[in-house]
């Protein structure tokens, strides 16, 4: 682990640009769960009769009594050392931005200042007929959460629904194109947390790889992806990612000496 990681950080000190693409894992030291996970949230509901935008549109009544245990984990949530280490980099010059499939607002939390919300955002809700978009904190949507009522639009009356993607609707044109733009682009991925299976999310590690970048993975466990990384860093996030970005910035330091 030791070679690999200064190797990690070697790749990230020396490329011209370098991104990250961050997955469920990467929030799990935050009490967030895997949804896929054995307790994770698809254990309690069936996802094609809860997650998917037909069921939101057929009964959004329904699917909110999902989205108020979602938000329940969300909101408790606070960023662990591997949001914290991926700001840091960014901080530093060393990472152009995040991609992530997490809807969790961490790496914003975090202090990362460029985050391609490639799946959106749970903490933003949107009128479906309005296009009218709120904040979570909204007095309105707080009155909602209070009495466990889906909150409604101002202007339509309609139930919001939360601005994620679900399951049959596309990806945000803005954030392909950014997410797509930054893989291609990249001299180095940074993978954290993501088994890499749900498309076309996973696509970007291999548009970075067709493009010549150098893949580091970060996760607890072996991905269809490890046997094509450059680098494989085996463990939790938030003490791997905070790690290697100790290690670049020594090297950073040594570079100006």
């Amino acid at each position: 682990m030791s070679d690999d990681l200064h190797q990690a950080a070697k790749l990230l000190a020396e490329a011209s640009s370098s991104m990250a693409f961050t997955g469920a894992g990467i929030s799990v030291d935050s009490g967030i769960p895997d949804f896929r996970s054995d307790d994770g949230l698809w254990t309690k509901f069936n996802p094609m009769e809860y997650a998917t935008i037909d069921a939101f549109l057929a009964d959004p009544e329904k699917v909110w009594t999902m989205i108020f245990e979602m938000s329940t984990l969300l909101t408790s949530a606070k960023p662990n050392p591997g949001h914290v280490g991926l700001a840091t980099l960014e901080q530093a010059g060393r990472l152009s931005g995040v991609v992530t499939q997490n809807i969790d607002n961490l790496h914003q939390m975090g202090g990362s200042r460029v985050v391609v919300e490639y799946h959106g955002n749970a903490r933003r809700l949107v009128g479906m007929r309005s296009g009218k978009v709120y904040d979570a904190d909204a007095p309105s949507v707080i009155a909602a959460f209070e009495h466990r009522t889906p909150p409604r639009c101002e202007v339509s009356g309609e139930i919001l629904k939360p601005d994620f993607v679900f399951f049959g609707e596309a990806i945000p044109a803005a954030a392909a194109m950014a997410s797509m733009h930054m893989a291609s682009t990249c001299d180095a991925m940074l993978i954290i947390g993501t088994s890499a299976e749900v498309y076309p999310a996973a696509q970007l590690p291999e548009v970075a790889r067709s493009a010549g970048a150098a893949l580091i993975e970060v996760n607890r466990e072996t991905t269809r992806l490890t046997p094509y990384v450059d680098i494989s860093l085996r463990g939790r996030a938030a003490e791997i990612v905070p790690a290697l970005a100790a290690l670049v910035s020594e090297r950073q330091r040594q570079s100006a000496n």
